[in-house]
């Protein structure tokens, strides 16, 4: 019988967040595929673990990803792990699954420490409706294009950066969002772990004035409803009722229900568009 795909969460700071269950499948499985082996030796030697390690990173993801999948399809379990925190999330883990699935090898997810969820508990901010952003593209144009869909993004967002780029980011993100309330968190679930409930303004001037330490997950504010249905309106009531109607009526929409479409648009009675007509 062909083996299984284990994904593992592993601690993001606090070594006490590793589950029981992640400890056992560590122990049991046949091989471990580590982003950095250098890294994860450490958490393997604190709990006793020497299972055999392999190397699993961005720079060798999809030819190894074969690699694991034949010794899988031999009948050995594989467990993966990134340096911290849930594997396949901002992470190559995720070509390892897809691969998976298309070889028909079973693959299993051992929940644990996520750093964007945890860091959404402790924004202070909704956190019915996110988006996770991980790191902003480095690729000029790939990266404007992501700040303009965060522009018209409602939901609460979620953006990681390290410690050396953040008073960058927070600028150009300033710029694009304007004055947003965000919480920036810091060092998650070790020592020294912040929850720095502020806007992009007092954000600005802290790091400006104190040096930025530590792996840092930017929580921001997404736009109102009221902002977008505002600016909905105003951009209706700049168009001409005529060209109001041609939007919907382009779309197949008949003239009745049009008009109430317009009006309802414009936050006027279906009479008032009727009489603009005529």
């Amino acid at each position: 019988m062909a083996g299984k795909l284990y994904l593992c969460a592993t601690p993001i700071g606090n070594l006490e967040d590793i589950t029981m269950r992640v400890l056992r499948t560590l122990k049991e499985v046949d091989l471990i595929a580590a982003e950095d082996t250098r890294n994860s030796i450490k958490l393997l030697n604190h709990f006793g673990i020497d299972t055999p390690m392999t190397s699993y990173h961005e720079y060798n993801r999809i030819e190894k990803a074969y690699v694991l999948i034949e010794k899988m399809r031999s009948g050995q379990n594989v467990a993966l792990i990134t340096d911290a925190g849930t594997p396949a999330i901002s992470d190559p883990g995720e070509d390892l699954v897809r691969l998976c699935y298309e070889a028909g090898i079973e693959v299993t997810s051992l929940p644990g420490a996520c750093a964007c969820v945890t860091a959404l508990t402790l924004s202070g901010l909704p956190t019915r409706r996110f988006c996770f952003e991980a790191f902003l593209p480095t690729d000029k144009k790939e990266r404007n294009q992501v700040l303009e869909e965060l522009q018209r993004e409602s939901r609460t967002m979620i953006v990681y950066e390290a410690p050396h780029r953040l008073l960058k980011t927070l600028k150009e993100l300033y710029a694009v969002l304007g004055n947003r309330r965000l919480t920036v968190v810091r060092e998650l679930t070790k020592k020294h772990e912040t929850a720095f409930v502020t806007d992009f303004e007092q954000a600005i001037a802290h790091y400006e004035a104190e040096e930025a330490r530590g792996e840092c997950v930017l929580v921001i504010e997404g736009r109102s409803f009221e902002e977008i249905r505002e600016e909905k309106q105003k951009a209706w009531e700049e168009m001409s009722i005529e060209e109001h109607m041609e939007v919907y009526l382009s779309q197949g929409m008949n003239k009745k229900d049009a008009m109430k479409q317009v009006a309802k648009d414009r936050g006027v009675g279906k009479r008032e568009i009727y009489q603009a007509l005529l």
